[in-house]
């Protein structure tokens, strides 16, 4: 799971010498892989904690409209999946999280009501760990770019 290097959707160009702000377990690629041969392209929102919780919702690419108050934490590059699956948040759960260094694992039980592991009998989840201080020294100033920074 390397850091994308390479400019994706227009405007949106990742680096590979800041630390990633999100990975994945390989349980939670697999899972993953079975969504997209399901559903197609997908994508992440980290939820700000209303009915489902603080829980990664995991739906179909586009199914879930970013705007300016989500940030993009980051694209999972999972093999045998053709497209990057993008992680955004709320911009005030990111202002919260933003020390925090990401991974999404599946986890045996009921998923939010809107996400698409629901009914696989699994739940995505997310382990968390505060960035070094040398990883944070490289992210502390970097830009991140919202939802209204994408192309139209």
């Amino acid at each position: 799971m390397s850091e994308e290097t390479s400019q994706v959707s227009g405007s949106l160009v990742y680096s590979d010498t800041l630390p990633r702000r999100v990975d994945v377990t390989e349980e939670a690629s697999v899972l993953l892989r079975k969504l997209t041969a399901v559903n197609g392209p997908l994508m992440f929102h980290q939820s700000g904690g209303c009915c489902d919780g603080s829980a990664p919702m995991c739906y179909q690419s586009g199914e879930f409209r970013v705007g300016g108050q989500d940030v993009l934490l980051g694209a999972l590059i999972i093999s045998d999946i053709a497209q990057p699956i993008y992680v955004w948040i709320s911009k005030p759960q990111f202002e919260y999280w933003k020390h925090t260094h990401i991974t999404i694992d599946v986890v045996p039980g009921r998923g939010g009501g809107f996400s698409l592991e629901t009914p696989e009998g699994m739940r995505f989840i997310i382990r968390s760990r505060l960035f070094t201080d040398e990883e944070w020294l490289l992210l502390k100033d970097s830009p991140v770019t919202t939802g209204d920074k994408l192309p139209v």
